[in-house]
């Protein structure tokens, strides 16, 4: 019996499709142990960005998806920042910076988040670095925004050190 052969085009067209389906399914690292995250972050001299998100907000997933996750993938902004995401109405548990054991929720709420999405880099040592971006007003200006404050976090921990 004769093997059957499969199109090329159907084989590129399903891989194509998987591909172009993938981003959609991807995700932020979720934030499980910012003292471990700490360490990593302190040998390569990086602050750690966090994305505040909710479940169900539109603007929280606009931002990872047409932002953090392209600047996560690219090796330029891995290089400069280790990016975490901590769900402020989320129950998991979380390590702080200090090594304590608290949720999510708890860490949002010590961080006075009130609005989602909120951006914010901290130090290997769980200090802020500049101000937080909060909500997402523009599509056109966010990417300069988080630049903008990606680029003062890495100065302003770069002076302390």
């Amino acid at each position: 019996m004769a093997a059957r052969q499969v199109p090329t085009r159907w084989i590129l067209a399903c891989l194509a499709a998987l591909f172009l389906a993938a981003p959609a399914c991807a995700q932020m690292t979720a934030a499980r142990n910012f003292a471990a995250d700490a360490r990593l972050a302190a040998e390569r001299n990086i602050p750690l960005l966090v994305l505040f998100s909710e479940a169900g907000c539109a603007w929280c997933e606009r931002a990872r998806q047409e932002f953090l996750l392209p600047m996560q993938r690219n090796p330029e902004y891995r290089a400069k920042v280790m990016m975490r995401e901590v769900g402020a109405d989320d129950s998991a548990a979380l390590v702080d910076f200090a090594g304590n054991t608290t949720t999510q929720a708890d860490f949002a709420r010590a961080h006075r988040i009130g609005m989602t999405p909120t951006v914010m880099l901290f130090s290997p040592r769980g200090e802020a670095l500049g101000e937080p971006l909060v909500g997402f007003g523009s599509a056109d200006y966010y990417g300069y925004f988080l630049d903008l404050r990606i680029d003062a976090a890495l100065a302003q921990l770069r002076t302390i050190h």
